[in-house]
């Protein structure tokens, strides 16, 4: 499997948000890595091929953040 990067422009007001997207996006198994950033709104997503944007979009959209993809 090769990995794949998603980014998405995520509304997220403190720590405490940033830090409920990347831990329901580690629960999944396919991510590799999650990075939140709060000073520009985005999120960063790396994973194996097997998981699409689309699932990725949904379980940040799940946390219920604002989400677009960037």
């Amino acid at each position: 499997m090769s990995e794949v990067t998603y980014k998405y422009n995520v509304v997220m007001s403190c720590g405490g948000c940033s830090g409920a997207v990347e831990r329901a996006l580690k629960k999944n198994s396919h991510v590799k890595n999650v990075n939140a950033d709060l000073t520009t709104q985005t999120v960063t997503v790396t994973a194996d091929d097997a998981l699409s944007d689309d699932a990725v979009f949904d379980i940040i959209k799940a946390t219920g953040k604002a989400v677009t993809k960037a």
